[in-house]
């Protein structure tokens, strides 16, 4: 059974994709919420990498870890618009809660950076270990994009790697636009900087990056230009730890070195490794760090994160357009209960109507009319006014004197459809009446005022 999604707020955007909070609901009407990351249309225009990002996305289905943002479908709108539909992880990513520690003049604690990290180094190890479920082969499923933005964290201290798949796509697309890819390149391992066929060990020198960069708040291959940063992790040249953090003992910037060592051979050949190094050393440290220590520094970095965008506009035509996207999704994935919605004739509310302009009557060739058919004595004017008004609403009719003001906008606001065009359903009674009273004020100041009210 299929889902259909709703966009309630936009999250993130970047090079690749735009990221969504959405309400997956089912036709039995339960609710979960949902990410939705929808792929830019210049990256869907080319045809290798939609091919490629099909493929890797569906690998990624596969993945069910403790440690990995689950995705739990793949759709297209008719316009070639690519969506996926993943867990919804609220907290924050790793690049937030760094940025948040370093507008509060702090370096993320030791502790904290190793538990990170050996927690990503599971989920890295389960993907590059997966077999297929059908037929035992390996899948041989690489990240290729380990970096803070694609680590998230969620209130409760979890630690989860998302975009599995993308990556793979977009390494493999022929453009070079800066703006697809600008950002991606700091995380690069040395053989992929130089165009060489990469293996899972490229996953651990990402990881290795992450935990230089957090011991010592600076970035680690970070160029003027993209060439130059793609040069400076071609030569991998690592800078000491210790003469930017004294408090990074010489055992633990070794565990670092080995993870970013320039030749694949001489590093941890497996996440678990690495995992198994960092553990190594919180434990004879005696350090305690779980979830719960997470947990809190997550939810400060999420409350600034609330009230930067506080003070940003709601909404934008931009968002107003993906939501149109997202709507046609729906469309399709409910494609059966909108087309019996469509063969009842039924529109969005039941008993509602929809105004079409050209169903409408001309009525400025009724002025002339009107003395012959509207008597002219006051009573009966009055008799005829009555007997058109709903009962519960009869009232003395006007003599006949050209309409105030503010008779003639109250007219014109019956008259006018509502916002979204449709009428409840007294609509058309008061249409009828609100006609019938221009008439009656027509006989007496002419075709002028008719005129103008309609």
């Amino acid at each position: 059974m299929r889902d259909r999604y709703t966009i309630t707020e936009r999250l993130d955007a970047g090079g690749m994709a735009e990221v969504f909070r959405g309400v997956a609901e089912s036709m039995e009407g339960f609710k979960k919420a949902v990410a939705i990351k929808r792929v830019l249309p210049s990256l869907t225009k080319n045809q290798k990498f939609v091919s490629m990002f099909l493929d890797e996305a569906r690998l990624s289905l596969f993945l069910q870890h403790a440690n990995i943002v689950q995705v739990f479908d793949i759709s297209k709108t008719p316009d070639n618009a690519y969506f996926l539909v993943m867990e919804f992880v609220d907290g924050c990513n790793l690049k937030a809660l760094i940025e948040r520690q370093k507008q509060r003049g702090k370096r993320m604690e030791i502790a904290h950076t190793i538990y990170l990290m050996t927690e990503c180094c599971k989920a890295l190890n389960y993907a590059h270990v997966l077999d297929h479920p059908e037929t035992g082969e390996p899948l041989g499923i690489v990240h290729r994009d380990i970096s803070p933005p694609n680590i998230l964290l969620s209130k409760n201290g979890e630690v989860k790697l998302v975009d599995f798949g993308l990556a793979k796509a977009n390494s493999q697309i022929e453009s070079t636009d800066p703006g697809v890819v600008k950002g991606k390149f700091s995380y690069l391992s040395p053989e992929a900087a130089s165009g060489v066929e990469v293996d899972h060990r490229a996953d651990v020198f990402a990881v290795g990056i992450i935990l230089w960069e957090m011991f010592t708040s600076r970035r680690l291959f970070f160029g003027d230009t993209d060439y130059q940063t793609v040069e400076l992790v071609r030569q991998a040249r690592v800078p000491s730890i210790q003469a930017l953090n004294p408090e990074v003992e010489p055992e633990l910037e070794q565990v670092v070195r080995k993870a970013l060592s320039r030749d694949p051979a001489d590093r941890y050949q497996h996440a678990a490794d690495l995992g198994d190094a960092l553990a190594q050393y919180l434990f004879s440290r005696r350090m305690k760090v779980t979830a719960r220590d997470i947990a809190q520094l997550v939810r400060d970095a999420q409350l600034e994160s609330m009230r930067k965008r506080s003070s940003e506009p709601k909404a934008s035509l931009i968002d107003a357009l993906i939501n149109d996207e997202v709507q046609r999704l729906s469309s399709l994935v409910g494609s059966e209960e909108q087309a019996a919605s469509q063969a009842t004739g039924s529109g969005p509310g039941e008993g509602s109507m929809s105004l079409d302009p050209s169903h409408f009557v001309d009525t400025s060739a009724w002025a002339s009319d009107v003395g012959a058919d509207v008597p002219a004595d006051p009573q009966a004017l009055r008799r005829a006014q009555a007997s058109a008004q709903p009962t519960s609403q009869a009232r003395p009719a006007p003599q006949a004197r050209p309409a105030p003001p503010s008779d003639v906008e109250s007219l014109s606001s019956m008259l006018e459809p509502d916002r979204t065009g449709v009428h409840d359903q007294g609509g058309s009674a008061k249409i009828i009446v609100a006609i019938v009273i221009l008439l009656l004020i027509a006989a007496g100041a002419g075709a002028l005022v008719v005129m103008q009210v309609l």
